[in-house]
């Protein structure tokens, strides 16, 4: 019991001290998931509004295959992306294996399916009416698919937190592509990993407090958006 208290004693200092390895891991952290979060939204949301607004072949097969990557085993993306970014692979020479950006790619392929299914849901959910009275009014196909993003924008928004909770708190696939390497690809969940396997409490259960925070910030605001969203219902 004693050591857990004086782990957590360390762990607040270097909080409080704003320990240089501290901040560097976790704005490590939130640079890859920022990174590969802002690529699923510039490729998801226009991607999740297509689908939602255009009928073409083998559509519900392509929903059907989001919403089950939304459970993709972390492990299991790891490994395809390692066999595709080493020496033998088809983009091996790129040489981007054991980088951040091997990290942000992983990162991409679990929150994408995420992103665009979540948004998807919460295009189909607009009202047809306000489709309808778009195109009454003379927009275009365009004005139109805006009209209906913004009615949507509560759902939207939601999804794309979610996308930002699944990448902040992967460890998984990260480690198998980044490596772990001090100084270069060590964030926060890989660092609790290993400082917990050295016994080296104080620095785990800091980044711990750090990630526990993230998230509650991250649900607190997908709470607030999920009420915002609902309050014309409730009126």
């Amino acid at each position: 019991m004693d050591s857990i208290i004086e782990g957590f004693k360390r762990a607040f200092l270097l909080i409080f001290n704003l320990d240089a390895e501290l901040l560097s891991i976790i704005f490590l952290s939130l640079r890859v998931s920022g990174t590969a979060l802002l690529i699923v939204c510039i490729l998801g949301i226009p991607l999740s509004t297509l689908i939602s607004l255009k009928k073409f072949p083998a559509r519900g097969l392509f929903i059907s295959v989001m919403n089950t990557f939304m459970g993709l085993p972390p492990v299991v993306v790891g490994l395809f992306v390692y066999m595709m970014l080493s020496r033998s692979g088809p983009v091996g020479f790129m040489g981007l294996l054991y980088t951040p950006s091997a990290m942000i790619i992983a990162q991409t392929i679990l929150a994408f399916p995420i992103a665009v299914s979540l948004c998807h849901s919460a295009i189909i959910s607009v009202n047809p009416i306000i489709k309808q009275a778009s195109m009454t009014l003379g927009a275009t196909p365009l004005q139109t698919s805006v009209t209906i993003i913004k009615e949507a924008r509560y759902g939207i928004m939601s999804g794309v937190i979610a996308a930002f909770g699944r990448v902040m708190a992967e460890v998984g696939a990260i480690l198998i592509v980044g490596g772990n390497i001090a100084g270069y690809t060590r964030v926060m969940t890989t660092t609790i990993a290993l400082e917990t396997d050295k016994g080296n409490f104080e620095l785990a259960i800091a980044l711990g407090i750090i990630l526990l925070t993230i998230s509650l910030l991250i649900n607190s605001a997908l709470h607030f958006i999920q009420r915002k969203g609902a309050l014309p219902v409730n009126r």
